[in-house]
């Protein structure tokens, strides 16, 4: 067996447009493989179980399916001359084998996991009855699914796959279904427990929704919205040049980037790994509008990793246990398929937490402690983002890396700022609209211009000729800052 350590390849975060024909043709291979296997697996077995003086199958004493039926040979490629590595051969399903070095016991695993998937029929030798007791044979393990009618597999399978009835072999290959060994802890495997109490090889063997997606077209898994996964990609059309910021807090979020992009070298060979722990956590913090979102979105951009945004509301459950499952679930995807997690108005969840008077006063403090735990330890890049910094906790700020202050803009950014939305765009400018006279007497945020945009195109749209004037803009003006209380001079 391998260790699963990654032999060079380049990274499968970074997408290799695949080859669908002929990546269902080594998927192909994979199964014919698997069935000869199964085949000689089952003889064996048969064999084994005929009583004496009524032999089974020839030729089958002594055999070891895993040793003397080799898995189909990897496709040639997979590096240029001089041996630096390629994105990957197209081959989606290969270029994974290849990625973590798979032995044949790992493939043969891996292919099982994933034929309830594409072709579950082949499990199907798995019904077989055991005359003797009118029922399935214990040792072939599995489970029926609510709809799905076929075979799934467990632990107990893959075992009697790699081991059959030998004691020795089978403790041999303990280790590969073990939560230490590299196909769960990079969380292409999982064992699903569903009573605990009960031997865990006893649980379904599943492939994880990340691995089902990358076998099959190469491509990263991003989950639906939903209660059990509270969180949606982050989109922008904006690039890195439109972000309007000062020169501090540019210069604080490049600190970011440098992080992403060297982390490797600084942990690994300057040998930081011993003093700083892996993972970038950065608060993010000023009046609404003010470009913290859109920051967060641009990283995902300029690093080429998924952002995520959480959904607060939908992580916090009344139900004690219920928070810390739906985050545990969430940090661990995050951290297979290396998400930037973005937490917006963040003080909702870990603001200042409160004397513990009662059930439910206790159970909020042990949310927040599991949750900046969780934070604490996440290889990945966090960012929390809020409104009023005094709102948080203060345990939080020795858990930062970096706190990024986004200030109102000064009159020359929101110059900029009106510039970019008004100047030279389809929709004309009235000769009275004074944009330099705007920024200088208007404190707004971004944000809140981009509204003062869309009121003013929908008052010229209608009007002919359809022009943007100046009454427009201040009465978009006058909107925005009585959403704050304050009032147009």
């Amino acid at each position: 067996m391998s260790n699963g350590e990654p032999n060079g390849e380049p990274p499968l975060g970074r997408e290799t447009p695949a080859d669908l024909s002929a990546n269902a043709e080594w998927i192909r291979g994979e199964i014919e493989w698997f069935q000869k296997v199964l085949d000689l697996r089952m003889q064996i077995h048969a064999g084994e179980k005929t009583q004496a003086g009524n032999p089974g199958p020839t030729g089958c004493s002594g055999a070891d399916p895993i040793r003397d039926l080799p898995p189909p040979k990897l496709p040639v490629g997979g590096r240029k001359k001089g041996g630096s590595p390629e994105r990957g051969s197209g081959i989606p399903y290969a270029d994974v084998v290849r990625h973590f070095a798979m032995e044949p016991p790992e493939r043969l695993v891996l292919i099982l996991s994933y034929l309830p998937y594409v072709k579950p029929e082949v499990l199907d030798p798995f019904f077989i009855r055991n005359q003797a007791l009118d029922r399935t044979f214990t040792e072939f393990g599995g489970l029926t699914g609510l709809a799905h009618g076929g075979f799934l597999p467990s632990g107990e399978t893959a075992m009697f796959l790699l081991a059959g009835d030998d004691l020795e072999t089978r403790l041999r290959y303990h280790e590969l279904l073990q939560p230490e060994h590299y196909l769960y802890r990079h969380n292409i495997l999982r064992i699903e427990h569903r009573h605990r109490e009960e031997p865990p090889l006893s649980a379904a063997l599943q492939l994880s929704s990340e691995y089902v997606e990358k076998l099959t077209s190469g491509r990263s898994y991003r989950p639906p919205f939903s209660a059990e996964f509270p969180a949606q990609r982050l989109f922008t059309r904006y690039e890195w040049d439109d972000l309007v910021l000062d020169r501090r807090t540019l210069d604080d979020i490049e600190d970011i980037i440098t992080w992403v992009r060297h982390e490797a070298l600084l942990l690994g060979e300057w040998g930081l790994l011993k003093r700083l722990k892996a993972g970038y956590r950065s608060l993010f913090y000023g009046p609404p509008g003010t470009g913290k979102t859109l920051t967060a979105s641009l990283l995902g951009k300029r690093t080429g990793l998924p952002v995520y945004r959480i959904d607060l509301s939908k992580v916090i459950s009344k139900y004690i246990g219920e928070t810390e499952k739906n985050l545990a679930s969430l940090f661990d995807q995050a951290q297979h398929q290396d998400w930037i997690l973005f937490f917006d108005e963040a003080d909702s969840l870990f603001g200042k937490r409160t004397e513990s008077r009662n059930a439910n006063d206790r159970a909020a403090n042990q949310q927040i402690s599991y949750l900046l735990q969780r934070i604490e330890d996440f290889p990945g890049v966090v960012i929390l983002a809020t409104n009023l910094k005094g709102n948080l906790d203060e345990a939080f700020s020795r858990r930062f890396q970096s706190m990024i202050h986004f200030p109102m803009p000064g009159p020359e950014l929101r110059l900029r700022l009106w510039r970019d939305s008004f100047d030279d765009k389809p929709y004309p400018l009235a000769r009275d609209v004074d944009l330099e006279k705007l920024a200088e007497e208007h404190e707004l945020a971004g944000g809140s211009i981009i509204n003062v945009l869309r009121y003013a195109c929908l008052k010229a749209v209608v009007r002919e000729p359809p022009e943007i004037r100046a009454d427009d803009l201040l009465e978009g003006i006058r909107r925005e800052l009585q959403k704050d209380g304050r009032w147009l001079r």
